[in-house]
């Protein structure tokens, strides 16, 4: 059974950081791209983040410069480095594998950004 199991969610302070963790079971994960996507309440799912099977990256223009996507495959997990956090930054961040030949998604990490 494939599981994504986001962690490391939480409040964080406008300017502060927070690492989001996804870590993977049930296949191998160096295979695939995965990426980091976030949902704020009342508006659509959005990319955050990708990064290949290659390591190359991409970021939505919002997040670059603050956020950085990086694997571990040896541990089977996907990382989100979240560095000078705003509060519009404040959603439920996701993480996704890409297929093929399916894609996984993750449940979901709360984060918040508030003073």
């Amino acid at each position: 059974q494939v599981q994504l199991v986001e962690s490391g969610g939480g409040l964080g302070q406008p300017g502060g950081s927070l690492r989001l963790s996804c870590a993977v079971s049930g296949l191998i994960l160096d295979i695939n791209a995965m990426g980091w996507y976030r949902q704020a309440p009342g508006k659509g799912r959005e990319l955050v983040a990708v990064i290949t099977s290659g390591g190359s990256t991409n970021y939505a223009e919002s997040v670059k410069g603050r956020f950085t996507i990086s694997r571990d495959n040896a541990k089977n997990t996907v990382y989100l480095q979240m560095n000078s956090l705003k509060p519009v930054d404040t959603a439920v961040y996701y993480c996704r594998r890409y297929g093929p030949p399916n894609d996984y998604w993750g449940q979901g990490t709360q984060v918040t950004v508030s003073s």
